[in-house]
């Protein structure tokens, strides 16, 4: 990892509990500028035009880190696991799973960032490491179902035209290192959940095996208020992990 990718790796994953981005020399901060136009975080999109895949009471959140799916859907991809269809905030966390279980995936999808509506992944128009924020990596990953259309978002932000296939092989090859550094930063966001849980939150003995089950319990019950965002994450991680 170069220095430029390292530094916001390590920026953004104190930021977002676990999301990162890469910085530019010309006004890119942490994937919220460019000096093409100015953004608060390119990946969101308002809820309402998400499409959310997986069922149950945690749906709206990664199936593995347990991120707001919306708040990161121009990176989410989903498949099919186990007999379910899990949806995740990166191709990151969809990897990460299936070192994790073991368990193959199928059918697996990602957002084309034209319509906004899922595709089958295998048949996208990859944009690699462009200088829009990469999501649980430095490295962003960006899908479009027309050549031209990936094209055109290369001319903006650079980047590399990849397969499915490519991305795939390279996402392997650099799995076991992020998982490694997102630990460590998930670690510390961790502490600071357990400081706003303690602060804003109403005690329960439940446990969680993951932070979107803490994080749907959490939303269910009104234990936080209106918690969200980044602290709404930290709470998350920190019972998760309790």
């Amino acid at each position: 990892m170069n220095r430029r990718n390292f530094l916001a790796f390590s920026g953004a994953t104190v930021l977002l509990a676990g999301c990162h981005s890469r910085t530019t020399p010309h006004n890119h901060h942490n994937g919220h500028h460019h000096e093409k136009g100015k953004v608060k975080n390119f990946r969101t999109v308002p809820k309402s035009k998400a499409e959310i895949l997986q069922s149950g009471k945690e749906k709206d959140f990664c199936t593995v880190c347990g991120m707001t799916l919306h708040l990161f859907y121009r990176t989410n991809h989903a498949a099919d696991i186990g007999g379910e269809t899990h949806q995740y905030c990166s191709h990151h966390c969809m990897l990460e799973e299936k070192k994790v279980t073991g368990k193959p995936h199928t059918n697996i999808k990602v957002v084309d960032n034209v319509t906004l509506k899922f595709m089958d992944a295998r048949k996208a128009y990859y944009v690699y490491d462009s200088l829009q924020p990469g999501t649980m990596s430095p490295i962003s990953k960006y899908a479009f179902s027309n050549k031209s259309a990936a094209m055109n978002f290369i001319e903006v932000n650079e980047g590399e035209l990849k397969t499915f296939d490519e991305v795939y092989k390279l996402g392997i090859k650099n799995l076991d290192k992020e998982i490694s550094m997102i630990k460590k930063k998930q670690a510390k966001a961790a502490k600071m959940g357990k400081k706003i849980y303690e602060k804003m939150c109403k005690p329960t003995e439940e446990r969680f095996s993951s932070p979107a089950l803490a994080k749907s319990y959490l939303q269910e019950n009104n234990l936080c208020g209106n918690l969200k965002g980044k602290k709404f994450q930290q709470v998350g991680l920190y019972l998760s992990g309790r």
